[in-house]
């Protein structure tokens, strides 16, 4: 029982650390919602993810080797490998986290927010939930094959997602009023986010063995992730600050003008 304890915490602490990506996914998402549903909309998005992610739980327990097994082949000049379902899976949720990215930066440096806000509170409700679930079962992955690994007991695996998916409401909502009122970090956070798509693009091309003209696609090590994410928050905050010296400095140089006159 002790064992199963312990193994408990391990997978809780495990699901909330692989989970740092997914809530920021879900902090963007959730701001395509209307202003009085974004509450809502995670809250809701993250329960019916875990309901899925306790099925998807005890259908990889039975159908893993499904998974894993190849199914689409390339051989070619350009391109070789071998993808399977779960290669497929990470594949294009990478792809579209590139993309939502991408477009969110897009959208602030040609100036279109007032555009983009009319534009995005349109969305269904329904359609962003979807988004967050489906994105959601992406990320829970690696941390359910993680979890596979460290226990067969099914009960320990089912609460650990239970207690880290009721957290992950907590910190969503968190996450999301942090950078609402600190809107200097969303780049930050949209570049991370860009990160975090590239890094899953990379697992899946390491997965199905791809090679681009003759060169092997290897997995981004979680160690390299974090090592450029601490670049990319450092960088921020030393440009933070300079920024804030320049602005302080002008006003000064203002003030003395002005006392001049």
């Amino acid at each position: 029982m002790l064992e199963n304890i312990l193994t408990l915490l391990m997978l809780v602490l495990l699901q909330i650390v692989l989970s740092i990506d997914n809530l920021l996914y879900i902090s963007i998402e959730s701001k395509n919602a209307p202003a009085n549903k974004q509450t809502f909309v995670r809250h809701w998005g993250i329960g019916i993810a875990i309901v899925f992610r306790i099925a998807l739980l005890f259908i990889l327990v039975k159908v893993i080797s499904y998974f894993q097994d190849p199914f689409l082949n390339l051989d070619n000049q350009i391109i070789s490998g071998s993808f399977n379902i779960h290669g497929l899976i990470v594949f294009f949720g990478g792809g579209f986290i590139v993309y939502t990215a991408i477009k969110e930066i897009w959208h602030m440096i040609s100036l279109e927010e007032y555009h983009h806000i009319s534009k995005t509170n349109t969305n269904s409700v329904g359609k962003i939930i979807t988004m967050i679930v489906v994105m959601n079962l992406v990320f829970s992955f690696d941390s359910i094959l993680s979890a596979l690994a460290l226990t067969k007991v099914l009960w320990v695996m089912i609460v650990a997602i239970v207690i880290s998916g009721t957290i992950m409401i907590w910190l969503a909502d968190w996450v999301s009023e942090f950078l609402k009122k600190n809107r200097v970090y969303e780049v930050l956070g949209l570049f991370i986010l860009f990160l975090v798509g590239i890094m899953l693009l990379s697992e899946a091309g390491d997965l199905a063995h791809l090679q681009l003209f003759g060169n092997e696609i290897t997995a981004m090590n979680k160690t390299t992730f974090y090592f450029i994410l601490v670049i990319l928050i450092l960088i921020d905050v030393v440009q933070s600050k300079y920024q804030q010296k320049l602005a302080k400095i002008k006003q000064i140089k203002i003030q003395a003008q002005t006392n001049k006159k």
